[in-house]
């Protein structure tokens, strides 16, 4: 457990926590590490929402499968990054989506019940982990809302556009990486893949975007960083 060390002290539910008291805590929590290939399930729709999950190396995904079988991507999971918790902490019955490994990865979990109830040790390090993870909810809750302002644009290339300029913003740079490839991407953005590869085209041949992959540069930006092209 001690090669995980340096991810888990960047994690935000041990945010203030002495990092000398991670091996103490990790073991008064049960945490587990799990390894899952590449497309596993780690969790499924309508398993108990009990676990909390602490991404350690790869990706997951967390996804979203209609009655008609479409699939939307709500969002990834990097290293050092939560999932599950939100659910965990409703204390819903059971998980209304797919949480998928996108790439060979490492998870640790914790039982959400362990967290937020005092052990018999009395262990100081808890009412701290309470407090960081109300803040991962809350912060959770403001990236749905950043998912509703992109996917609820009319057209898929105000939701392409809106959703680079917001990444754009995230990482302080024009030039990024974003973690979906081309049919990823339509799936987060509830598109259809051809037209948004369709879109992507056309923005580059108006001079808004070089994209190479994963790699976007956005290229149309006034002085003020605004866009220039927004119809």
């Amino acid at each position: 457990m001690k090669k995980y060390f340096d991810i888990l002290r960047n994690c935000p539910l041990f945010d203030g926590i002495d990092g000398d008291d991670l091996s103490a805590m990790l073991g008064c929590l049960g945490a587990t590490v799990r390894r899952y290939e590449k497309k596993e399930v780690i969790f499924a729709e309508g398993d108990s929402a009990q676990y909390i999950g602490i991404v350690l190396s790869g990706t997951v995904q967390v996804v979203r499968v209609d009655y008609f079988g479409n699939r939307t991507i709500v969002t990834s999971i990097a290293p050092t990054e939560l999932f599950g918790e939100t659910f965990a902490c409703a204390e819903v019955k059971s998980i209304p989506v797919d949480v998928v490994a996108s790439e060979d990865c490492e998870v640790l979990l914790i039982d959400c019940r362990r967290i937020v109830t005092s052990c018999s040790n009395a262990c100081a390090f808890h009412l701290q982990m309470v407090y960081n993870l109300m803040r991962v909810v809350a912060r959770k809750n403001l990236l749905f809302h950043q998912k509703i302002e992109i996917t609820s644009a009319r057209t898929t290339r105000e939701k392409l556009i809106t959703y680079l300029l917001l990444e754009a913003k995230k990482r302080g740079s024009a030039q990024f990486e974003i973690p979906y490839d081309r049919q990823e991407l339509a799936d987060y953005l509830e598109v259809e893949r051809s037209g948004l590869s369709a879109e992507i085209g056309k923005l580059r041949r108006e001079g808004f975007l070089k994209a190479e992959r994963n790699r976007f540069t956005i290229l149309g930006l006034n002085e003020n960083q605004k866009p220039i092209i927004t119809r």
